[in-house]
């Protein structure tokens, strides 16, 4: 499975956005100058409206959005896009990244497919980190399947986790920052003064963090949510994004129709 060319755009998108941000060490800056330099400027991902400055929504992380409509392949993008990240940051730690959704049924298929040796966005996975992946739900997290320092170290580790199972509603979410017994094995990493929790290994990881349906997390419970998890990289996926989202690529029904994404026709308006 190849990119599409408007995937492949956006992904250019974000690596160039990257570049910026290593050569400017500014986000504000490398924002400004990512769209200052885009080829396309101006441009109104949403209609009537040019780009806004960077909001600083989480201090001093990088956190972007990608608009892309429904149908338009965000999880393969994701995937793909997993790899430029790491790339970028020359990260020669531990490789970990929470991909978070808003909804069981979204996290069971994604679970699935990311898991799957045959599906596309695994063989991408396996081809970019040399077969090297290790994919997580949160019980194979809070029980320490295949998940240690060890493991850690040599893989990319991909955690799939639902919106709620980090809010800590219940009795059943509130394990992820309960002192756990299965992760003691990863008391060098957290260190022998704190309660050993899968927050606080997740913490220390300091990850990615894959925002997939990203509209649905904008409010302030979700924001200190993704503040807890001590990203290093925020990256929201939506086809809605909210106006306090840093866009930093995107595309229209109009390019998925072209790549034959969508069947039904394409109805374009003129909003000036």
């Amino acid at each position: 499975m190849e990119l599409k060319k408007y995937q492949q755009d956006i992904l250019t998108n974000l690596e160039h956005f990257l570049e910026k941000l290593q050569e400017v060490k500014d986000l504000r800056g490398a924002f400004h100058e990512h769209w200052t330099e885009h080829p396309f400027t101006p441009l109104q991902p949403f209609p009537g409206q040019v780009i806004e400055p960077y909001k600083n929504n989480i201090p001093a992380v990088p956190h972007v959005c990608i608009k892309v409509p429904t149908a338009g392949g965000k999880t393969f993008i994701a995937c793909n896009a997993i790899k430029t990240i790491f790339d970028a940051f020359h990260f020669d730690k531990e490789k970990a990244v929470v991909w978070l959704v808003p909804s069981i049924t979204i996290l069971d298929q994604t679970f699935d497919n990311l898991h799957n040796p045959v599906h596309p966005y695994r063989q991408k996975l396996n081809i970019h980190f040399g077969n090297k992946v290790g994919i997580f739900d949160k019980s194979n997290l809070l029980q320490g399947n295949g998940f240690n320092p060890i493991s850690v170290k040599e893989q990319l580790n991909i955690f799939v986790l639902s919106f709620d199972s980090l809010r800590a509603k219940n009795k059943e979410d509130r394990k992820v920052f309960q002192e756990n017994g299965n992760l003691q094995s990863f008391e060098s990493l957290v260190g022998s003064e704190e309660e050993i929790s899968l927050m606080k290994v997740i913490q220390k990881l300091n990850p990615i963090v894959i925002v997939d349906e990203s509209h649905n997390a904008e409010s302030d419970l979700s924001v200190e949510m993704l503040k807890n998890l001590n990203p290093c990289f925020i990256l929201d996926l939506t086809a809605t994004p909210r106006k306090n989202s840093n866009i930093i690529g995107f595309t229209d029904a109009i390019e998925l129709k072209k790549e034959n994404m969508v069947k039904l026709p394409v109805i374009v308006y003129n909003h000036n």
